[in-house]
């Protein structure tokens, strides 16, 4: 079961701040130039990432707000292909640090506001298939999550973890049926057995207790492999069988075209290939 508005919302604020905390700590150190880093997501710099989050942050708001204005402005988008993230991202590469981190900020605050005044149960459009307003949330911090990610890895600093893993996995586990479509693959009739390990030992479990096919590890590793910020070889999930194993390779839990994942840590990353969270 997903966690009540609330919980988000609590999960969402303590990603946003540690998020933000790292990134003034890094300024503070190094001035600009930490914007200009390059993060584990190909040809996206720190700058990239919070970009990308509060301009979508922005569109989340629209949507609750504005769902008519929303759909007009997605139709544009996606008109122009599907890497209108990528467009984005180059549309606001040369924006200072501290006016991105002032966006971030400003447009996180408005959309969790929003949300908060909102009837959870709401249908809201999106990029991907109509989500309530509690879906929605939790992808803004799966995004949060996710981008996050790489930018505290790019940093070096340690990302939060908490209750907000529960949320990310639940949403991995969501898109079970969509991933196979958006791969046009036939969609299993028995979702996996998820058991996860939550980072104070909790056992966080989905799908039927007597499945053939598993999806069995700690939370992180599960959520870093479904958002599709480690490969799955640099994780220490055990997968059993063959739905479980076919579906743990196309995971994904962000709305567009199929990411193409990240290659193994040991091996080297061929900087003409496609990115891969494309989020």
């Amino acid at each position: 079961m997903a966690a009540d508005m609330s919980d988000l919302l609590a999960q969402l604020d303590a990603q946003t701040a540690g998020l933000c905390a790292a990134l003034e700590e890094a300024g503070a150190e190094t001035g600009e130039s930490c914007w200009d880093l390059a993060t584990p997501a190909e040809r996206w710099s720190v700058r990239d990432q919070l970009t990308h989050l509060a301009y979508f942050d922005e569109l989340a708001t629209m949507s609750i707000l504005l769902p008519a204005r929303f759909r007009i402005e997605a139709r544009i988008l996606m008109a122009g292909g599907m890497d209108f993230p990528d467009r984005i991202a180059h549309q606001y590469a040369s924006m200072p640090g501290d006016e991105v981190l002032m966006w971030f900020r400003s447009a996180r605050e408005e959309f969790a506001s929003v949300a908060r005044r909102s009837d959870p149960s709401a249908r809201l459009p999106w990029f991907g298939p109509d989500m309530s307003v509690t879906s929605t949330v939790t992808a803004r911090l799966m995004e949060t999550w996710a981008h996050g990610r790489d930018v505290h890895d790019t940093l070096g600093t340690v990302q939060p973890t908490g209750p907000e893993l529960r949320s990310v996995a639940h949403l991995g586990v969501a898109t079970f049926g969509f991933v196979h479509q958006l791969h046009h693959r036939e969609i299993p009739s028995t979702l996996p057995r998820v058991e996860l390990a939550g980072p104070s030992g909790e056992q966080w479990v989905w799908g039927p207790e007597d499945s053939t096919d598993s999806v069995r590890g700690h939370a992180e590793d599960f959520a870093l492999a479904v958002t599709q910020r480690r490969n799955l070889a640099d994780t220490d999930l055990e997968i059993t069988g063959d739905v479980a194993r076919n579906w743990m390779t196309i995971a994904q839990t962000y709305a567009g075209t199929p990411g193409t994942g990240r290659p193994p840590l040991n091996e080297p990353t061929d900087t003409t290939a496609a990115r891969g969270h494309q989020s």
